[in-house]
């Protein structure tokens, strides 16, 4: 009798936020995971994910191309997380999204394997942001170089450690006002981290089209405004909501930006100035998560579950705003 060994799955960038969710996916349908990441020695917390052995932390850093090889070696499958929101010494737009998302297509060319690649919503190589103008450079070097290549375009993700809705919360257990950059009109459509991974696993089922760019937004599209708003009636706080002109949020953008890790940057002010919706086309031709036969979790449903903790009294709080 001959045994199948379970289908190994790399993944690069597997120990950040979406990474860890994807890991618990790919683990519950029985696959082995190989997690790439600079620092396995701060992977450990993947661990209880899964079984005794189905997952193991690798060393690996896109900027060098024999260890993305040596990542990729033996894998049945090949998942691209990795991004940054911003710069910081080394690790530049340029370098992490284009020639890191180059050299893992080129690895997974060369070892014959599909590659699940994770852009943005606002991906667009012609955008005046160097994060969206980047990752639309990297989507196409990745179908120029493996055009079966299976895209995977977020809006705003949002779930436990998320770096959206925490970080505001956060803002407002100590400032007594929240920020609209630019009026707070942007829109979003914030999708669910769980909802997310289930994506990239069917990937690896092979239930999505190969070369396809697929789009996924939530449930309900929502303004930045919209968003403080949910923010602040989860947390049971009642804070001023101040606009800020773009001119003004660019100027701190450019001083923010200076920080080790900053809270804001000129950059994603520029990013903030297009929406992140879902578009019509996607919808249409099914490229969605609705597309796809999955019901989007809400923020109202979630947001409560880990926003618990920035309440006055924490998850015994009456929920009156402070």
């Amino acid at each position: 009798m001959t045994i199948t060994k379970p289908k190994l799955v790399t993944i690069f960038g597997g120990s950040g936020f979406v990474g860890r969710h994807v890991v618990r996916a790919l683990t519950k349908r029985g696959y082995r995971v190989r997690v790439a990441v600079r620092r396995p020695d701060l992977a450990f917390h993947l661990q209880p994910l899964g079984g005794v052995g189905q997952i193991q932390a690798v060393q690996a850093n896109l900027r060098y191309r024999w260890s993305i090889d040596r990542a990729v070696a033996g894998s049945d499958h090949v998942i691209n997380l990795v991004g940054i929101a911003y710069e910081s010494g080394a690790q530049r737009f340029s370098t992490v999204h284009e020639f890191g998302s180059r050299a893992v297509a080129e690895a997974a060319r060369a070892a014959g394997v599909p590659l699940t690649h994770m852009s943005a919503l606002g991906a667009d190589a012609h955008s005046a942001s160097l994060y969206a103008s980047t990752k639309g450079r990297a989507e196409a070097a990745v179908h120029e170089t493996l055009p079966d290549t299976v895209i995977i375009r977020p809006s705003v993700v949002f779930g436990p450690e998320d770096d959206f809705f925490n970080r505001f919360a956060g803002m407002a257990r100590i400032s007594p006002f929240l920020p609209l950059i630019g009026g707070g009109k942007t829109r979003f459509q914030p999708v669910y981290v769980g909802d997310l991974a289930e994506v990239f696993a069917r990937s690896v089922d092979g239930s999505l089209k190969s070369g396809e760019v697929y789009e996924l937004g939530g449930a309900e599209v929502l303004t930045f405004r919209q968003c403080m708003q949910e923010t602040l009636r989860v947390i049971g706080r009642k804070r001023l909501l101040i606009s800020i002109p773009w001119w003004v949020a660019k100027l701190q953008g450019s001083i923010l930006g200076l920080l080790p890790k900053p809270l804001l940057t000129k950059d994603q002010v520029i990013l903030l100035q297009k929406d992140s919706v879902v578009s019509e086309a996607a919808k249409k031709e099914h490229r969605t998560l609705e597309g796809l036969g999955i019901q989007p979790q809400t923020i109202e449903t979630i947001l409560p579950s880990y926003l618990w903790r920035f309440r006055v009294q924490g998850q015994y709080s009456s929920q009156k705003p402070a």
